[in-house]
């Protein structure tokens, strides 16, 4: 382990890494940390029961009109963003175990990276149509490799994904029936009573 870590900070990803880190802003830097920690603060992910409306007498129903129906939508996509999120970032992993090429392309990947890894603990060089990379070189190109591989294999499972999430949470907030927002307890208040 420790000759990974060394690797990494003798490597030229770690410093620049590093000098695109000290680039940006503080005042970008501090916006980022505290608009992504309101924004994924875990008292916005709503219980099971909340979601759901176990224990209500009609938890989901549909609305005749437009206006009352674009309000119900509005609000409940406010007040259960978190939980259309999470079930979104599941609804990919799901997707993605079932898609044997992803699978077989992400271990594909892996193995590349394992074996780059290997023989650069070698400090033996790369060599490509006669001319030998750096370090640097050698890794952005494997980067982009992955990045474009990753494009390919996970774009059908993305859209899958994506488009399945779109749909339920739409029928979600769409018949999810309203009640009282302020009464209902988080997903950590639901587990603390459980």
């Amino acid at each position: 382990m420790n000759e990974a870590k060394e690797k990494w900070d003798s490597s030229n990803v770690s410093k620049a890494v590093n000098s695109a880190v000290a680039a940006v802003p503080q005042g970008t830097k501090d916006f980022l940390s505290s608009t992504t920690g309101e924004l994924f603060d875990r008292k916005n992910l709503r219980g099971f029961k909340a979601c759901f409306g176990m224990g209500e007498d009609k938890p989901f129903s549909l609305e005749k009109s437009f206006g009352p129906l674009k309000e119900r939508v509005t609000t409940n996509l406010t007040f259960f963003y978190l939980n259309y999120v999470l079930f979104g970032a599941l609804v990919f992993c799901l997707t993605m175990i079932g898609s044997p090429s992803a699978i077989i392309g992400i271990g594909a990947l892996a193995v590349v990276w394992f074996l780059f890894i290997q023989r650069a603990k070698q400090n033996k060089p790369i060599t490509i149509l006669g001319k030998e990379l750096t370090d640097k070189q050698a890794t952005d190109g494997l980067i982009l490799i992955t990045a474009v591989v990753l494009f390919f294999i996970l774009e059908g499972v993305f859209w899958y994904a994506l488009g399945t999430t779109v749909l339920l949470t739409i029928l979600h907030a769409a018949t999810r029936s309203e009640f009282n927002y302020q009464e209902v307890p988080s997903a950590d208040d639901e587990l603390a009573k459980a």
